[in-house]
C-alpha cells in the first residue's frame, strides 16, 4: 500500500506548486509516486457542481450552509473513490493536492466554537466512515497569512472552472483567514499533520526552501 500524503493550505498559499514538486521528485528518486487534485472539476459530476458553487451559481458564500456545501467536496472524492484506490495500490506514494482537511478547514471556517466541532466529527464521519475514504500518513499544512495568500492568488493562471480572477472563497480575505484558523488547529490536534511557515521574517520562503522541507518529512516515510 502507498504511502498516502496532502499538501494543505489556504488559497494561495503554493499546495499545487508544491504537490507537483514532490511527485517529480519522488519520480527523479525512483519512487512511484501519482498526482491527485481535488476538486477534480473537469472530472466529475460533483465537481463540475463545485465549479458552479465557487462562482455563485447557489448564493453567496455566507448564503449557502457549510454542512450542505460540504456534501459536494466529499461526493467529490466518493465519485474518485474507486481512482483514488486503484491508484493507492499501484504507487508507492499518493499525493493529494488537496484533501478531506480543505473540506473540513473551508466549511468549517463558517462556523466557531461547539458548532464548528460538530461539524468536524460530522464530516469525518462521513468522509471516512461512510464513505470509506482512505486516510493520510502525513499532512503538510503550508501556512501564510490571508492578506499575503490573496496577494498571490491575484497572480493565479486562468483556472478551468471559473473566468474570474477570483471564486468566492478567494475574494474573501477575512473567511481565508478563518479557513487558516482552521487549519492551524488540524495541525494542533493530529499527529500525522506537520506545519511549514511560508513566511519567513515577513518574506515570502523560496519555492525549493518550502520543497526542502517538506522533502524532509516525507523522506521519513518512504
Amino acid at each position: 500500500m502507498a504511502v498516502i500524503i496532502a499538501i494543505e493550505g489556504i488559497d494561495g498559499s503554493g499546495k499545487g506548486t508544491q504537490a507537483g514538486r514532490l511527485h517529480a521528485r519522488c519520480q527523479a528518486e525512483g519512487i512511484k509516486s501519482s498526482l491527485i487534485g481535488f476538486p477534480r472539476y473537469d472530472q466529475t459530476l460533483f465537481g463540475k457542481s463545485i465549479g458552479d458553487f465557487l462562482n455563485g451559481r447557489f448564493g453567496e458564500l455566507d448564503e449557502v450552509n457549510p454542512f450542505l456545501a460540504s456534501l459536494l467536496y466529499a461526493g467529490d472524492r466518493f465519485e474518485s473513490r474507486s481512482h483514488i484506490l486503484n491508484t493507492i495500490e499501484t504507487s508507492d506514494v499518493v499525493i493529494f493536492d488537496r484533501y478531506i482537511p480543505s473540506n473540513v478547514a473551508h466549511q468549517g471556517a463558517k462556523l466557531s466554537g461547539a458548532e464548528r466541532n460538530e461539524f468536524i466529527e460530522w464530516i469525518e464521519q462521513i468522509e471516512f466512515a461512510i464513505y470509506k475514504m482512505p486516510r493520510l500518513d502525513l499532512a503538510i499544512l503550508l501556512d501564510l497569512p490571508a492578506d499575503y495568500a490573496q496577494k498571490l492568488v491575484a497572480e493565479k493562471q486562468a483556472r478551468s472552472y471559473t473566468e474570474k480572477v477570483t471564486d468566492l472563497q478567494e475574494a474573501d480575505q477575512s473567511y481565508l483567514a478563518n479557513v487558516r484558523e482552521v487549519y492551524l488547529q488540524l495541525a494542533e490536534e493530529n499527529q500525522h499533520w506537520q506545519k511549514i511557515e511560508c513566511l519567513q521574517n515577513e518574506t515570502l520562503r523560496s519555492i525549493e526552501e518550502i520543497g526542502d522541507e517538506i522533502w524532509s518529512h516525507v523522506g521519513k516515510l518512504i
